[in-house]
């Protein structure tokens, strides 16, 4: 028996589209789901986006008020794809109506914020799935099967890396991302957070690190009215960029091995150059987002001169089966947040956690707080852990 699921989207930027069509999708892969979501309401201040949402996607009901949506008795699931300053009011909002969330991260902007949200979950007995979407794809799935085994023998060191020129125009909006009271940590929490999860989905608890961040592009042009995406506003009055364009970070991890983590957001010629390089005693892992299906492996006794293989990923590896029938037909990003709706509604439906959690989204938080604190003292800083 099919069970349906009311659920809804607050925030319908390009993120809240992306976890729409991932609800209309799910169960194209994944026929044996046993909940339908059903597109219930959407929630967003912009006037008229919510009604372009509701006749695009089929939402049953529209709202400017997100405060709607908790006393919603139809609603029992709901995307939180807002600015990450109402991550916080909203997510605990939601768990205390008893509503299960699928969060983006980094969930608040800060520690603090993020662990207020994952206690509200745990109180409601309510599910908490967290947008960390690289993890899901095979190739990083193949890669940590591949370190965990033991085939590249005891992990040395990683390097991770995050650039990007979303931000990288000169005359790239103001927007609440460059504000530190609702942008948070910047360049921290848009990018680094993920380079965070990968780093400890692969390698496991980070306990230490050192930081240094910097802000290369100090002033942009005030927004005229409402924005959506990376908009420009030329000519507008300057403000100041108040959170980090840039991040470098050295990593010690519980197991010995050591990392190195960089995030830039304003990286001309970077275009999504997201990925890592994983080192073991035996061999190698190295995965580049750009090349999502490919993962590149090193592995034997020879030690030194030892090839590399690109390995193209198929049925064999993490969630690929559900969308292609053979190795070296390729997946994309949006195929990565349908096996985290999967995720989410699993979770739903048996009543434990499936993929990254909320307590994921804490710990990312607590080594974001860390780099920040390690760059104002130009000091190692500890990260704080959490059950």
């Amino acid at each position: 028996m099919v069970d349906t699921l009311g659920v809804a989207v607050i925030g319908f930027g390009w993120m809240g589209r992306v976890h729409t069509q991932a609800y209309a999708r799910v169960r194209h892969h994944y026929p044996q789901l046993p909940l339908v979501p059903e597109l219930v309401t959407v929630a967003e201040e912009v006037p008229g986006r919510a009604e372009e949402a509701a006749a695009q996607f089929g939402f049953a009901s529209t709202t400017r008020d997100w405060r709607e949506v908790a006393t919603d008795p139809r609603v029992k699931a709901v995307s939180i794809t807002a600015p990450n300053f109402l991550h916080r009011e909203i997510g605990v909002a939601m768990a205390e109506a008893g509503k299960h969330i699928w969060i983006e991260k980094p969930v608040g902007l800060s520690a603090e914020d993020a662990g207020a949200v994952a206690d509200a979950v745990a109180k409601a007995g309510v599910q908490g799935t967290v947008g960390f979407n690289y993890r899901n794809a095979p190739a990083v799935e193949a890669a940590r099967e591949l370190i965990t085994s033991g085939e590249v023998g005891a992990v040395t060191h990683v390097r991770i890396r995050l650039f990007s020129d979303y931000a990288a125009h000169p005359e790239g909006a103001l927007t609440w991302r460059y504000e530190r009271e609702r942008g948070g940590s910047g360049v921290l929490g848009d990018l680094a957070s993920h380079g965070v999860d990968l780093a400890r989905f692969l390698l496991g608890d980070i306990t230490s690190l050192a930081a240094d961040t910097a802000v290369f592009l100090p002033e942009r042009a005030r927004p005229a009215g409402a924005t959506a995406g990376h908009s420009r506003a030329a000519g507008g009055e300057l403000g100041p960029v108040e959170n980090e364009d840039y991040v470098s970070c050295l990593l010690r991890f519980a197991s010995g091995a050591r990392g190195v983590l960089e995030a830039c957001r304003v990286s001309v010629g970077e275009q999504n150059n997201y990925g890592f390089e994983v080192h073991g005693t035996k061999g190698a892992v190295f995965w580049d987002f750009r090349r999502m299906n490919e993962l590149g492996v090193s592995r034997g006794t020879t030690y030194q001169d030892q090839s590399v293989t690109t390995v193209y990923v198929g049925p064999g590896h993490g969630e690929f089966a559900a969308f292609q029938p053979g190795a070296a037909n390729a997946m994309g990003y949006d195929d990565l947040k349908v096996i985290e709706a999967y995720r989410f509604l699993t979770s739903v439906a048996e009543g434990s956690a499936q993929g990254a959690t909320i307590i994921d989204a804490v710990h990312s938080a607590a080594a974001l707080d860390a780099m920040a604190r390690s760059a104002r003292s130009g000091t190692w800083a500890e990260v704080a852990g959490r059950a």
